[in-house]
C-alpha cells in the first residue's frame, strides 16, 4: 500500500456545520480555531474524509466535491404567465432550498474565489446575491460574508468594489451574520491604507453595515476623521457613511451634527459638498433639541443661499426632517406654499409639489383650510400645466381624509369663517373641460366622474355623455382611460349600457388599426366596454364588428386579451369563438391544454343560458351538457399545469363549479320527485313506528338531507378555497364569498324545510298539488313551504353563468413559503433515529419568497407555524413503557423579518416506533385574517429504546424466566 507523505503545515479539519462547504483558515478562526505556522491566511484545509463529525461523514457529500464544475445553468423560459403580459408557458422545475444544496453553490463559489485570475474572482463575488437570494440561510450567509471580507482585506480596490456592490444588495441579509465582530474586524484593517480610494470604499462598506454595527466607536472615529481628508473621493465616502449610521445611531448622530454645521457654514467648503452635506441634516430626528436646531440651521440656508439648487435641496431636507420629527409639520407646510406660490421658478415650484404630496400622504390632519385654499389658488392661477396635475394629485390624495372635511366644515353661528368652496369646484370644472385632453383624461378627473355617478345617479347620464363625446375627438392615451371611466359606470348602473352601446361600437368601426401598443390596449379597453355594456349578449352585429377588427391584429396576445375580458364579463360566446381561433396560434403543448380549456369552459356555460322557468327536463339536459363540456375543460386544464405553475386556485374553483352543478341537478330531481312520486298512505304509520316524524314526508326527506348536506360540503370547500387565496385580489375573493354564501342559502333553506316538523304534512299531497290543512295555522304553513319549494326550485334556473375572475387568468401579487427543517436525514423517506427519553429539537426555517409587486393586496404580518406528530408503526416488541401522550400538537406565530423567519419546537417521543411529523404554514395578514397558503412539510422518526433501559428490561426478563436444572456433566458412570 503506497504511503501519503503531508507537509509539516497539512492539518486535518473536521467537517463543518454546513455540509459540502469547505472553509478558509480564516474562517476556522473566527469560529474559535487556531491556525498553525506553516499556514496562510486564505489557504485552504483539507479534511480527512474517513473523519467522523456530529452531521455525518464527508464521504455522503463526495459528489459534491467529485464534481469537476459545480455550476448548473438552466436555461429558463420567462414565464409571464398567469401575469399581463403573456399566456401561460413551460418552465424547469426548481427544487426547494435546502442546505445541501446551498453547500454545492457555495463550495462552486468559493472555488472560483481562490482562482488566481481577476475575472474569475470578480464573477465568483457577484454571483454571491443570487446565492443569497436562494438559500438565505444564516450559517451560508456567515460564512459567505466571512469568505467576502477576506477577499476584501486582500484583493485590490476593484475586487473590494465588486464586494461593497453585493454587501450593498444583500442589505436584508446582514442580520443574518453571526460573526460580526470577526467580519467588521477584516473590512475594518483597510482604513488604515495609504490608498485614499481603498479607504473611500472601506468607509461606503461601513456606512452600508451601519444596520449591524450603529454604535461602533471606532468606525464613528474614522467618519469623523475622513470628513477632514483632503481626498475628494474619501469625503463624499465619509458623507455617504455619515448619513447611513446618523440614520441608525442616537450618539452619532448628536455627534456629528456640529461637525456637519461647521462645514456647512464653513466659506472653506464647496458649494458641491455643502449640497451633499446638507441630506444629511434630515436624520436629525431622533430627539426634539436635535430637531429643532438642524431646523434653525436649514431655515438660515434657504435665506442665506438663493440659488435654485440650494434652495431645492435644503426645503426637500426641510420636508423629511419634519415628516420624521413631527415637528413643526404646519410651519412646513406654510413654507412649502409660500415658495410655490411666490417663487418663480418652475424648478422650485415642482419641487414644493412633491413635498406637499408627501405630507399629504403622511400628516393630512395638519393640513388646515388656509391651507387647502391656497393650494386651489395656486391651481387656479398657475399657467403650466404639470403644476396643476401635481396640484390636483395633492388635492385627491387629501379628499379621502379628515382634512377635507375641515376644509368643508363651517362652525356654527360663524359662516363667513367657512373659506370659498366654490374654488375647489371651479378648478375642477376648469380640469375637465381643459382645452388639451391630457388634462380632461387624467385619472383623478375620472375617478371622481365615478365617484359623482355613483353617489348621484341622476347626473350619470350626462356624465357618460360627455365621455362619449370626448372619445371620438381624443388621442389615444386619453381613450385608454375614458373607457376605463365607462366600464366603472357601465358595472354599477347597467342601465346606462344600451344607451352607450351603439356609440361605442361606432367607434369600434373608425378605429385605427396600427399595431403600436396603444393602438392594441385601446381596442382591449373599448371591447371591454362593449362587453360590459351588452349585459352578457351580444348581438350578431356587434360580434362581426370585433371581428373584422381583430381579423387586422396580428398580436394573438391582444385577441386572448379580449377573449378572458369576455370571459370576465360573462360573453361567454364570444370567448369561446376566440379561444377557439387562437389554438392554432400557439407553439407550445402547455398553450394548447390552457387556450382548450378555456374554450371547454366557456362552451359550458354558454349551455347553461337556455335554462327556462318552467322546464324541469330541458335544465336538466342543459346541466348535463354543460358538466360534459366542464369535464373535457378540466382534463385539459390539468394538463396544462406545470410544477411552477400547478394552477391550483383554477383546478379547485372548476372542480367546485362541476360540484355545483351536480348539487343543482340532484335538487332538482328531489323537488321533482315530490310531485311524481308523493308519499305512500302509510307513511304516517311508518314513521309513528320508526318514532322520526320526517318519515311521514317519504323517501324526499332523506333525499333533501343528502342534499343539504352537499351544498353545505360545498359551502365548506369555498371558503377552504378562499383562505387559501392570500394573492386574490378583492373582486376574486367576493365573488367566491359569494359562491360560498349562496351554497349556504340553499342548505339552510332545505334544512327548514325538512327540519321542522310543524311545516307541513306530505301524507295527503294529492295530484292537485295542495295538501288539505283542518286548520289556520296549517294553511299558512303550507302555503310558506310551497312559496319557499318553489324558490329552491327556481334557483338552479335562475342561476346566471358564472364570469370568471381575474385571478383565475391573472396573479398579479404572488407570495409563497419555503420551508427547510432541521435536523434533515439523507433520504427524505428515512426516518431520524431519536431515543425515547430524549426530546427531539426541531429548528424550522423559512423563507417569504414574493414577485414582482409584493404587498399589492394584503401583506404578511406573521406566520402560524403548527407542528403534529402521530405514530404510525409501533414497536413490535411488547413490554411495558410510561406512555405520556401518543401525539404531539404545538404551534408558534413568528414574525417574519426581511423575508425571514426561524423557530424550535420540542418534541416527546416516549412510544417506541415511527412517528410521522408533519409542519404546516399560514399567514396572518395585517387586518388578523389567517390564510392557509401552506406549504405542508412532512419527516420521520424512529423511536428507539434508550441503552439502560434495554439493559434493565433484559435483567427483569431473565429474572423472571424460571430456574432450569443445569445439565450434570458427562461421564463414563453417567454414561452406563
Amino acid at each position: 500500500m503506497r504511503s501519503v507523505r503531508r507537509g509539516p503545515g497539512h492539518r486535518l479539519l473536521r467537517r463543518p456545520s454546513l455540509p459540502g462547504l469547505s472553509l478558509a483558515a480564516g474562517d476556522l478562526e473566527a469560529q474559535g480555531g487556531q491556525r498553525s505556522k506553516g499556514e496562510r491566511p486564505g489557504e485552504v484545509i483539507p479534511a480527512a474524509p474517513s473523519e467522523r463529525s456530529a452531521g455525518g461523514r464527508w464521504d455522503r457529500y463526495s459528489p459534491f466535491l467529485r464534481t469537476p464544475s459545480c455550476g448548473w445553468r438552466s436555461t429558463e423560459l420567462k414565464s409571464i404567465w398567469p401575469e399581463e403580459k403573456a399566456p401561460p408557458s413551460e418552465t424547469p422545475r426548481r427544487s426547494p432550498p435546502s442546505p445541501t444544496r446551498a453547500a454545492a453553490g457555495s463550495l462552486c463559489t468559493a472555488t472560483r474565489l481562490r482562482s488566481g485570475k481577476l475575472g474569475e474572482q470578480c464573477e465568483a463575488v457577484v454571483r454571491f446575491p443570487r446565492l443569497f437570494q436562494k438559500y438565505p440561510f444564516p450559517i451560508l450567509i456567515n460564512s459567505a460574508f466571512l469568505k467576502l471580507a477576506d477577499v476584501f482585506r486582500v484583493g485590490n480596490n476593484f475586487l473590494r468594489l465588486c464586494v461593497l456592490k453585493v454587501t450593498q444588495q444583500s442589505e436584508k441579509h446582514l442580520e443574518k451574520i453571526l460573526n460580526v465582530d470577526e467580519f467588521v474586524k477584516r473590512v475594518f484593517s483597510v482604513i488604515h491604507s495609504n490608498d485614499p480610494v481603498a479607504r473611500a470604499i472601506t468607509l461606503r462598506m461601513l456606512g452600508s453595515l451601519a444596520s449591524i454595527i450603529p454604535e461602533r466607536k471606532n468606525a464613528h472615529h474614522s467618519i469623523r476623521q475622513s470628513l477632514d481628508s483632503h481626498d475628494n473621493v474619501e469625503v463624499e465616502a465619509a458623507v455617504f457613511a455619515a448619513a447611513n449610521f446618523s440614520a441608525q445611531s442616537k450618539d452619532f448622530a448628536v455627534g456629528i451634527c456640529n461637525k456637519i454645521s461647521e462645514m456647512i457654514q464653513g466659506l472653506a467648503t464647496p458649494v458641491d459638498l455643502k449640497l451633499k452635506l446638507i441630506p444629511i441634516l434630515q436624520h436629525m430626528h431622533h430627539d426634539a433639541v436635535l430637531a429643532s436646531s438642524a431646523r434653525q440651521l436649514l431655515q438660515q440656508l434657504v435665506t442665506s443661499y438663493p440659488c435654485a439648487k440650494m434652495v431645492i435641496v435644503s426645503l426637500h431636507t426641510f420636508t423629511l426632517l419634519a415628516a420624521s420629527s413631527l415637528v413643526d409639520t404646519p410651519k412646513q407646510i406654510q413654507l412649502l406654499l409660500q415658495y410655490l406660490k411666490s417663487d418663480p421658478r418652475k424648478a422650485v415650484k415642482r419641487l414644493t409639489v412633491q413635498d406637499l404630496k408627501l405630507l399629504a400622504n403622511k400628516t393630512p390632519q395638519t393640513w388646515s383650510k388656509e391651507n387647502i385654499q391656497a393650494l386651489c389658488e395656486c391651481a387656479l392661477q398657475t399657467p403650466y400645466d404639470s403644476l396643476k396635475l401635481g396640484m390636483l394629485s395633492v388635492l385627491s390624495t387629501l379628499s379621502g381624509t379628515i382634512a377635507i372635511r375641515h376644509y368643508f366644515s363651517v362652525a356654527p353661528g360663524n359662516v363667513g369663517s367657512s373659506p370659498r368652496s366654490s374654488d375647489l369646484v371651479k378648478l375642477a370644472q376648469e380640469c375637465c373641460y381643459h382645452s388639451k385632453r391630457g388634462i380632461a383624461a387624467h385619472g383623478i378627473a375620472l375617478n371622481c366622474m365615478v365617484k359623482l355617478a355613483k353617489g348621484r345617479p341622476h347626473l350619470s347620464r350626462s356624465v357618460v355623455d360627455t365621455l362619449l363625446t370626448q372619445l371620438h375627438s381624443s388621442h389615444d392615451t386619453a381613450r385608454i382611460l375614458m373607457c376605463h371611466c365607462l366600464a366603472a359606470i357601465a358595472m354599477q348602473l347597467p342601465v346606462l349600457g344600451d344607451g352607450m352601446l351603439g356609440d361605442l361600437v361606432e367607434l369600434y368601426k373608425v378605429i385605427g388599426r396600427s399595431a403600436t401598443d396603444k393602438q392594441q390596449e385601446l381596442l382591449v379597453s373599448l371591447a371591454t366596454v362593449i362587453f360590459v355594456a351588452s349585459q352578457k349578449a351580444l348581438s350578431a352585429e356587434v360580434k362581426a364588428v370585433i371581428k373584422q377588427q381583430l381579423e387586422s391584429v396580428s398580436s394573438g396576445w391582444t385577441v386572448y386579451r379580449i377573449a378572458r375580458q369576455a370571459s370576465r364579463m360573462g360573453n361567454h360566446d364570444m370567448a369561446r369563438e376566440l379561444y377557439q381561433s387562437l389554438l392554432t396560434q400557439v407553439a407550445s403543448e402547455h398553450f394548447y391544454f390552457w387556450l382548450n380549456s378555456l374554450k371547454e369552459f366557456s362552451h359550458a356555460e354558454q349551455c347553461l343560458t337556455g335554462l327556462q322557468e318552467e322546464s324541469f327536463s330541458s335544465a336538466l339536459s342543459c346541466i348535463a351538457e354543460s358538466l360534459k363540456f366542464y369535464h373535457k375543460g378540466i382534463a385539459s386544464l390539468t394538463a396544462a399545469s406545470t410544477p411552477l405553475n400547478p394552477l391550483s386556485f383554477q383546478c379547485e374553483f372548476v372542480k367546485l363549479r362541476i360540484d355545483l352543478l351536480q348539487a343543482f341537478s340532484q335538487l332538482i330531481c328531489t323537488c321533482n320527485s315530490l310531485k311524481t312520486s308523493p308519499p305512500p298512505a302509510i307513511a304516517t304509520t311508518i314513521a309513528m313506528t320508526l318514532g322520526n316524524d320526517l318519515q311521514r314526508c317519504g323517501r324526499i326527506s332523506n333525499q333533501m338531507k343528502q342534499s343539504m348536506e352537499e351544498f353545505r360540503n360545498l359551502a365548506s370547500r369555498y371558503r377552504d378555497l378562499y383562505q387559501a387565496s392570500f394573492d386574490a385580489d378583492s373582486a376574486t375573493l367576493r365573488n367566491v364569498e359569494l359562491q360560498q354564501q349562496s351554497c349556504l342559502l340553499i342548505s339552510h333553506a332545505i334544512e327548514a324545510l325538512v327540519l321542522d316538523p310543524e311545516s307541513a304534512s306530505f301524507q295527503e299531497y294529492g295530484s292537485t298539488g295542495a295538501a288539505h290543512a283542518d286548520s289556520e295555522y296549517e294553511r299558512r304553513m303550507m302555503a310558506v313551504y310551497s312559496r319557499v319549494l318553489e324558490e329552491v326550485e327556481a334557483l338552479n334556473r335562475k342561476y346566471a353563468p358564472v364570469s370568471y375572475m381575474r385571478y383565475f387568468f391573472q396573479k398579479l401579487q404572488s407570495t409563497s413559503i419555503k420551508l427547510a427543517l432541521s435536523p434533515s436525514p439523507r433520504n427524505p423517506a428515512e426516518p431520524i433515529a431519536v431515543q425515547n427519553n430524549q426530546q427531539l429539537a426541531l429548528k424550522v426555517e423559512g423563507v417569504v419568497q414574493h414577485g414582482s409587486k409584493p404587498g399589492l393586496f394584503r401583506r404578511i404580518q406573521s406566520v402560524c407555524l403548527s407542528v403534529s406528530s402521530t405514530l404510525q408503526s409501533k414497536s413490535s416488541q411488547d413490554y411495558k413503557i410510561p406512555i405520556d401522550s401518543m401525539t404531539n400538537e404545538m404551534e408558534q406565530r413568528v414574525e417574519p423579518h426581511n423575508d425571514y423567519f426561524s423557530t424550535q419546537f420540542l418534541l416527546n417521543f416516549a412510544v417506541l416506533g415511527t412517528h410521522s411529523i408533519t409542519v404546516e404554514s399560514s399567514v396572518r395578514d395585517a387586518n388578523g385574517i389567517v390564510w392557509k397558503t401552506g406549504p405542508r412539510t412532512t419527516m420521520f422518526v424512529k423511536s428507539l429504546e434508550d441503552p439502560y433501559s434495554q439493559q434493565i428490561r433484559l435483567q427483569q426478563q431473565q429474572a423472571q424466566q424460571p430456574l432450569q436444572p443445569q445439565p450434570q456433566p458427562r461421564s463414563a458412570y453417567t454414561r452406563f
